[in-house]
């Protein structure tokens, strides 16, 4: 049998808010997507003006940060014409995400979640989705 590690709702709205607090010091409305651990959506904000079309783009980002177990920046580096990883993108029904902005959460080195920031260009996605997790870890006491 398997034991599981996985964020509770609570913990998933440490995330989030952790998010917005670092959107609005940039001045960026954000959408902010948390999955668990097997990619379903756990929480989701769309910020006052957080792009429509950014909706999925969260959720996809979390669903793979949390399911491949990379950062999403990470993928858009490899998945390049001539690359073993090229044609990533396009699995998962299109929901495999190669843009940055999506991070593993990680508690003792199990992955317990994804986050997807989407909105603003793909290095601020990072810094908040970044921004977040140091909360995270900051208001849970937890150790990546």
């Amino acid at each position: 049998m398997l034991n599981i590690k996985r964020l509770s709702v609570e913990e998933a709205d440490t995330l989030v808010t952790g998010a917005e607090i670092k959107s609005r010091e940039l001045n960026i409305p954000m959408c902010i997507a948390v999955t668990d651990e097997s990619g379903h959506l756990l929480a989701f904000r769309r910020m006052d003006g957080g792009k429509i079309t950014s909706i999925s783009i969260a959720i996809d980002k979390a669903f793979t940060a949390a399911t491949a177990r990379k950062p999403t920046h990470i993928y858009n580096q490899l998945c390049v014409s001539g690359q073993p990883t090229f044609g990533i993108h396009i699995t998962n029904d299109g929901h495999f995400s190669i843009i940055g902005g999506g991070f593993p959460v990680t508690e003792g080195g199990a992955i317990v979640a994804g986050i997807g920031i989407s909105s603003g260009t793909a290095q601020e996605d990072i810094i908040v989705a970044e921004a977040a997790l140091a909360y995270f870890y900051q208001q849970s006491g937890y150790t990546p």
